[in-house]
C-alpha cells in the first residue's frame, strides 16, 4: 500500500494542535493533490517541496500524489508543514522509513534548494506536539536551540531534505550543506534604564514602585519634559524576573512574533510602546489568515506603554478594555477564534492640553477649556475607570537639579527587592487562589470577611462611594492598591493611612 504518515502542527494563535499528514501514491496522471483546508502559502507547498526533492537528490513519486492534512476541519497556515509533506511523500514511495518518519513531529519551511529556513512559531509549535504526548521533533537546524527550551523533548535538527530522508533510513549519501541560520540576538532589552536617574517627583517613584508590587495600571499627567516616558521606561526594570511558567509564554509570543530568540528563555518583562498611530490590530493583533500577535500581547507579563494616549483613536483605545479585565486576549474570524495571553500592566501618558502648557508656570496656555475637555475627552469613562494610579507630573526645577547633585537616589536594583518582598508577601495570602498579585484580585474576594478591612480605615472610601466620586469597580479597584501599600510598609491589613494614600493616587492628583 503506497501510503504514509507523519505529523506537524498547526497554530492558531498560542495554542497548537497536531495534525496528520498523510500521503497517497495512485496510478494516475502526475500530480500533487493538497487537500485539508490549506492557506495560500500552504497549498504553494506542492511546488517548494517537488522542487526541493528534486535538487536533494531525493525526487518524488512521477505518479498522482494525494496529501490529506488532518483534521480537514482545522485551519492550517504557513509553509511549516513543507518537511511533513516531503517526508511522507518519500515514505509512501518506499524511500525512507514509514515507521521512522511516523514517530516522529515535522517542522520546517522547504527553499527550493532543499535547505531548511528557520521559521516563526517553533516554539509554542514544540510545545504544543509536548503537550500532545509527542517527544521526538525534527526542525530545522536554524531553530534547534529554540526547541531545545522545551523540557523532555527529543530535538533533531536538520540542515536539509537530504539530511532528514538519511536520518529516516534513506539509501543516500551524505552531501553537506550550508545549514540556514537565524541572526544571534540576546534574549534581554539593551536598555540601561535605572530609576536612580529619575530627578525629583519622588511621588512619582513611590507610585512605579507600587504599581510594579501590585500589577497595578497607570497614567501620568504632565506637561511636554515632565518625565512622563522617563518613569514608564524604567517601569520594568523595577519588576522582578519571570517565573518559568511567564518566561516560556513570553519566549512563546517572541517567537510567533518571528523576533530572534536566544538560548534562554526571556526573563524580564518586556516593554512594548507602539505609536500612536498604531490601529486596533496592531494593538491586540489580527490578520486575514495567520492571526498576528500584537502590542499588547507581547507586553504579556511586562508593560504596555501607550505615550500620547490622547492621540491613540478612541476604538483602538477601548479595544483594551475587555483585556484589562481579563488579562485573555480572544480574537474571533469566522474560522476560529484565536487566544492569546493579555496580562500586562497598562502606562498612559497624556499632556494636560492640545499645547501641552495648562498648569505650568513658565509658559502661557493657548487652548480653550473646551479644548482642554475635549482633548482628555478621548480616554474614555470606562477606560480610565480601569487605570489604578493616577499622577500629575510637573517639570524639574534648576533648584531640584542643583539639590539632586551628588544625593543618594533610589536604584531600580533596589526599588525591585523591595517589589520582590511586596508580592512574596502578596503571594502568600493569595495562596490557594488563582491570582498572583493584588491587582488581578476579584472585589468580592476582598470584601470577604476574612479579608474586611475595618470601618474606621475605610470610612473616607465608603464617603466617595456614596458621593459618587468612585465607581464600584474604584472601589474595589482602590482596596487592591490599599493591600499592596500595606504589602510595601510590611503591614498586614491596610490602616486609614494606606487607604487614603491609595484613594489620593486613585482619584487625588487629576486637576
Amino acid at each position: 500500500m503506497a501510503l504514509a504518515r507523519t505529523y506537524s502542527v498547526a497554530l492558531m494563535g498560542l495554542d497548537g494542535s497536531v495534525v496528520e499528514v498523510e500521503a497517497d501514491i495512485s496510478s494516475n496522471l502526475p500530480a500533487i493533490v493538497l487537500i485539508g483546508l490549506p492557506d495560500a502559502a500552504l497549498a504553494e507547498a506542492r511546488d517548494r517541496v517537488r522542487a526541493a526533492a528534486a535538487n536533494s537528490g531525493c525526487p518524488l513519486t512521477g505518479r498522482k500524489l494525494t496529501i490529506n492534512l488532518s483534521p480537514a476541519a482545522l485551519p492550517k497556515h504557513g509553509s511549516g508543514f513543507d518537511l511533513a509533506i516531503a517526508l511522507a511523500s518519500l515514505a509512501a514511495a518506499g524511500d525512507v522509513s514509514a515507521q521512522s518518519v511516523e514517530s516522529v513531529v515535522h517542522l520546517g519551511e522547504l527553499g527550493l534548494d532543499g535547505r531548511l529556513r528557520p521559521m516563526a512559531g517553533i516554539l509554542p509549535s514544540v510545545l504544543a506536539a509536548a503537550r500532545a504526548g509527542r517527544n521526538k521533533i525534527m526542525v530545522p537546524a536554524g531553530n534547534a536551540h529554540e526547541a531545545a527550551l522545551v523540557p523532555d523533548i527529543t530535538v533533531i535538527p536538520v540542515a536539509g531534505l537530504r539530511d532528514a530522508a538519511i536520518w529516516h533510513g534513506g539509501q543516500f549519501d551524505p552531501i553537506p550543506v550550508e545549514p540556514l541560520l537565524v541572526a544571534e540576538s540576546p534574549n534581554e532589552t539593551s536598555t540601561d534604564y535605572d530609576l536612580a536617574e529619575v530627578i525629583g517627583n519622588d511621588d512619582a517613584v513611590s507610585a512605579l514602585q507600587i504599581a510594579a508590587a501590585g500589577g497595578h495600571h497607570m497614567f501620568l499627567l504632565g506637561p511636554p519634559g515632565a518625565g512622563k516616558t522617563m518613569l514608564a521606561e524604567r517601569l520594568p526594570s523595577v519588576l522582578p524576573d519571570l517565573d518559568e511558567t511567564a518566561a516560556l509564554e513570553a519566549t512563546s509570543i517572541r517567537s510567533l512574533s518571528g523576533q530572534p530568540i536566544g538560548s534562554h528563555l526571556v526573563v524580564r518583562p518586556p516593554l512594548e510602546a507602539p505609536h500612536h498611530t498604531a490601529t486596533a490590530a496592531a494593538i491586540i493583533g489580527g490578520g486575514s489568515g495567520r492571526i498576528r500577535p500584537g502590542a499588547a500581547v507581547r507586553a504579556s507579563h511586562g508593560v504596555l506603554f501607550l505615550d500620547e494616549a490622547p492621540e491613540f483613536a478612541s476604538a483602538v483605545l477601548d479595544v483594551l478594555r475587555q483585556p484589562l479585565e481579563s488579562g485573555r486576549i480572544s480574537i474571533h474570524r469566522a474560522n476560529g477564534v484565536a487566544h492569546f495571553p493579555g496580562r500586562f500592566q497598562l502606562v498612559m501618558a497624556a499632556n494636560p492640553c492640545p499645547c501641552g502648557q495648562y498648569g505650568t508656570s513658565d509658559n502661557e496656555c493657548t487652548c480653550t477649556p473646551s479644548a482642554r475637555r475635549r482633548y482628555l475627552g478621548r480616554l474614555s469613562g470606562p477606560l480610565m475607570d480601569r487605570i489604578d494610579i493616577r499622577l500629575t507630573l510637573r517639570r524639574v526645577t534648576a533648584t531640584q537639579l542643583r539639590m539632586a547633585d551628588g544625593e543618594q537616589r533610589l536604584t531600580s536594583e533596589a526599588a525591585r527587592a523591595r517589589v520582590v518582598d511586596a508580592r512574596a508577601a502578596a503571594r502568600e495570602r493569595l495562596r490557594g487562589t488563582p491570582w498572583m498579585t493584588n491587582g488581578q484580585v476579584s472585589g468580592s474576594w476582598l470584601r470577604a470577611p476574612a479579608r474586611r478591612i475595618g470601618h474606621r480605615a475605610i470610612t473616607g472610601l465608603d464617603r466617595a462611594l456614596e458621593r459618587g466620586t468612585i465607581t464600584m469597580r474604584g472601589y474595589d479597584r482602590t482596596l487592591r492598591l490599599a493591600w499592596t501599600i500595606a504589602d510595601i510598609d510590611g503591614a498586614d491589613r491596610p490602616s486609614a493611612e494606606h487607604v487614603g494614600t491609595a484613594l489620593y493616587l486613585r482619584k487625588g492628583m487629576i486637576p
